[in-house]
């Protein structure tokens, strides 16, 4: 089986998370530039095969759009025209910053490592990742 890859999508930064082989576990992959993510997982679909991408989707408490949609729907746009062939899938991704940080707390991270944005951007896209794949079960 291929790999599925979660991106939490930011103007700076870009969290990136991916599947093991048999979509059993996920983990933090990276976080990269958002100017570099797609030679990054053009770079990474050379080594690994990807079954698809599922792309964290910002909304509010009531379901409408923030500020950040129009730039990730934009980034979607491009990620599909750099992988035609491959789904792209939109998944919420309310509150995967605060279970992030959460989650480094209860493991025990350093507060200077919790405080690296880098750090909190992969740990969210590893959420973002698990809870789409919880939802396809």
């Amino acid at each position: 089986m291929a790999r599925l890859i979660a991106i939490d999508y930011g103007t700076k930064r870009v969290g990136l998370a991916a599947t093991d082989p048999l979509q059993l576990i996920a983990s933090a992959l990276d976080t990269v530039h958002a100017k570099d993510v797609l030679q990054f997982l053009k770079t990474y679909a050379q080594r690994e095969e990807i079954e698809a991408f599922v792309v964290g989707m910002p909304s509010r408490l009531d379901g409408s759009p923030t500020d950040a949609t129009p730039h990730v729907r934009g980034f979607i746009k491009s990620l599909k025209k750099a992988f035609p062939d491959t789904p792209v899938y939109e998944h919420d991704e309310r509150f995967t910053s605060v279970l992030a940080q959460r989650a480094m707390l209860a493991g025990g991270m350093s507060k200077k490592d919790r405080r690296d944005k880098a750090n909190v951007d992969k740990i969210s896209a590893t959420i973002l990742l698990q809870s789409f794949m919880e939802t396809r079960k």
